[in-house]
């Protein structure tokens, strides 16, 4: 496969480009940016356009404009409404449509960035459905299903904006011609099938037009993996258009490859879903577009090292309450593994993860039986209630510490009326009979005769959930001879949780491990999140963050960054593999954990929107060069050209020639035991004067 895409040398960091929108106004370049999930959290590209929206409106001000449906139970909360300036073409461009009878909000996006934004109400254009729908098959024999809502809600919203961007073109050449501005320059970027319709229409129509289209996952390939299929390895032999005909999406599908293939530029997420998108949509991608992340930096190294320490006590707090009268096992000796998204079973790779858990259940008997594993998985499924024994450990927990400290305030008193009197205390004083009782109590209270329960819910239908069906497999049923304990939490983590008490990020940064196995992950935010946290994680080379972090780094591990091969080895030794890392993580300990969590925590620079932003920007470069070509970008020829590059880490010996020079030196993994690793350079590299 191609990898020339997506280095960190082939352009300069999107900071050189923050002016707000000064070159874009003086060289008249107008760019919108569609998709279904602008203002309306719906799935993870909502993410993907949140988060990058402040670098958007850096690089482009007031140029910028982001449009989607107008869903109001989210627009209440996400946009603040306002009507664009006068004078402005996007005002009568609004204005003209209004005129048509659309209802159309305007205003500014409640995030980072403050972008503008244009919602469509999709109902006041619901009368033209026929119209919009015989035009698309005239056009381009694509017939959409009556029954098909969702497809059908897409098809107004891709008309209602390309009548949009075709009136708002229109208007700004009279404005440009009367206000003796240079001829303006438009370029819209697609998110997904659903936005791809306006991409589709304005190609149709010939609208002059500058178009990019992404898609973070094809359609087809969701709904192929969703069907346990072989689906790398069948990829060229795959009949699309009855595969998709199979599963009731052959419209969908034909909308998204239109969109692919009519859009001047075609770019996706990561280099794998390139490769899927050249076999499915039959098209390669020009670009290759990585999702970033707002990343919030640290003014000292040590500030998120007691993030960690903090968020860890917490659930230090719910292992206490989940296995109380088995916790025969040392906190401080004990590792969280954790593994959470979409309960999608085989494609997040919740298999291989349980059957890995298992094995390294039989490794830490062998070999570190003093060492516990905890592994936490978060996949959001029915459940009937929370687990009654689990919230019962936690009450009893509860009772046992306020029965300490109403006897610790006791004790207090008493010795410090009995050194007030001049006399030494005695212990037989100071604790009494019945303060024995009261703790005697709870802790025959804490005796349970079961084992801690493997789930923290009751799950509907729990002899069919997968992940409850394969621990069952393994045995892993959190006895006392187990090192690994399990704990299946079917909903997703927030604040007001009775059992946590605190949201996911807070978690994340508690555990020692995030493990993520996927099979089918066209990005992979989960390990992108730990990565900024500065926790290590377990990636596969079938996921877009996995390939990217193989390309630029030479050594991922040394960087807390563990790549199981899911493409080129069968599942068996991918199992092995990954029960070797996690195993091998096992063996650090905790001064090493320390360091990798810093080294990790250093690769932040590499998944910031200020350093992907830059190939969004490349992509409607490229785009508007194919429809103007006279269109010179002056920064793109003569401005700073920064590459990343990481230091080699202080306390590895040095590198191989072999290591290439844009990327962290290779390092041999495990060279942080305490007795190789020279004291100056490790706390150098800590931070620690």
């Amino acid at each position: 496969m191609n990898r020339r895409f997506s280095r960190v040398e082939s352009g300069a960091d999107l900071k050189d480009y923050f002016d707000r929108g000064d070159i874009a106004s003086r060289e008249n370049r107008w760019n919108f940016e569609v998709a279904w999930e602008v203002a309306n959290k719906v799935g993870g590209i909502y993410t993907v356009i949140r988060s990058k929206a402040y670098v958007s409106t850096e690089e482009m001000g007031e140029q910028l404009c982001m449009m989607g449906p107008y869903k109001e139970h989210c627009a209440r909360t996400e946009m603040e409404e306002m009507e664009f300036p006068r004078g402005n073409p996007l005002l009568d461009a609004v204005n003209s449509m209004r005129s048509r009878g659309y209802k159309i909000h305007t205003g500014r996006w409640l995030v980072d960035g403050n972008p503008q934004l244009i919602l469509f109400d999709i109902g006041s254009a619901a009368w033209k459905l026929d119209q919009f729908k015989s035009e698309m098959w005239e056009k381009c024999h694509i017939g959409i299903p009556h029954l098909d809502i969702e497809t059908n809600d897409a098809i107004i919203l891709g008309f209602m904006i390309a009548e949009f961007l075709e009136e708002f073109r229109n208007l700004a050449v009279t404005y440009s011609q009367n206000n003796e501005l240079s001829a303006p320059r438009v370029v819209a970027h697609f998110h997904e099938w659903q936005a791809g319709v306006a991409l589709i229409v304005l190609r149709t129509r010939q609208v002059e037009i500058a178009t990019v289209f992404t898609t973070h996952a094809t359609l087809l390939g969701r709904y192929l993996c969703a069907g346990n299929t072989d689906f790398y390895n069948n990829l060229d032999k795959f009949a699309v258009d009855e595969e998709a005909g199979k599963r009731q999406i052959y419209h969908r599908y034909c909308l998204e490859r239109g969109a692919t293939n009519l859009a001047h530029v075609f770019t996706t997420v990561s280099e794998i879903t390139g490769y899927e998108a050249e076999h499915l949509l039959k098209r390669k991608p020009d670009i290759i577009t990585p999702n970033g992340l707002n990343v919030k930096k640290f003014s000292a190294i040590h500030e998120f090292q007691n993030l960690h320490a903090v968020a860890k006590e917490k659930i230090n707090e719910f292992v206490r309450g989940h296995f109380y009268g088995h916790i025969d096992f040392d906190l401080d000796k004990t590792l969280y593994f954790f593994i959470a998204g979409r309960y999608e079973f085989g494609n997040k790779g919740a298999d291989i993860f349980i059957e890995a858990l298992a094995r390294l259940n039989a490794m830490l008997k062998h070999e570190k039986p003093d060492t516990t594993v905890v592994a936490f998985l978060i996949f959001p499924t029915k459940t009937n209630n929370f687990n009654v024994d689990s919230l019962r450990g936690h009450a009893v927990i509860k009772q046992l510490r306020d029965t300490i400290n109403n006897v610790q305030q006791e004790v207090g008193k008493r010795m410090f009326d009995t050194c007030l009197r001049g006399n030494i205390p005695n212990a037989d004083d100071l604790l009494q009979k019945e303060d024995l009782v009261k703790i005697k109590r709870c802790m025959f209270a804490m005796q349970r005769d079961s084992m801690p329960p493997v789930t923290t819910h009751n799950v509907a239908d729990d002899w069919n959930d997968p992940v409850l069906s394969s621990i069952r497999r393994c045995h892993l049923f959190n006895s006392r001879h187990d090192r690994v304990k399990m704990v299946f939490h079917p909903e997703f983590l927030t604040s007001t949780n009775p059992l946590f008490g605190i949201d996911y990020e807070e978690f994340v940064r508690g555990c020692h491990l995030g493990v993520f196995p996927s099979y089918y992950e066209p990005w992979g935010y989960t390990p992108a999140e730990c990565t900024v946290m500065g926790i290590p994680s377990v990636t596969t080379n079938l996921s877009g963050f996995g390939c990217f972090m193989e390309e630029h780094i030479s050594d991922p591990k040394s960087y807390g960054i563990y790549i199981v091969d899911r493409r080129y080895i069968g599942l068996e030794n991918s199992v092995q593999q990954l029960s070797s890392f996690m195993m091998e993580f096992s063996r650090l300990n905790r001064r090493q954990r320390i360091i990798q969590r810093n080294r990790t925590e250093r690769l932040s620079d590499l998944l910031d929107w200020r350093t992907l932003g830059i190939y969004y920007r490349q992509a409607r470069v490229k785009a508007l060069q194919a429809v103007y070509p006279d269109y010179v970008d002056e920064l793109t020829l003569y401005g700073s050209r920064n590459n990343l590059i990481f230091s080699r880490p202080h306390s590895e010996p040095p590198s191989p020639t072999s290591s290439r020079h844009t990327t962290p030196a290779p390092s041999v993994h495990g060279s942080d035991d305490e007795d190789s690793v020279d004291e100056e350079t490790e706390l150098k590299e800590l931070g620690i004067k």
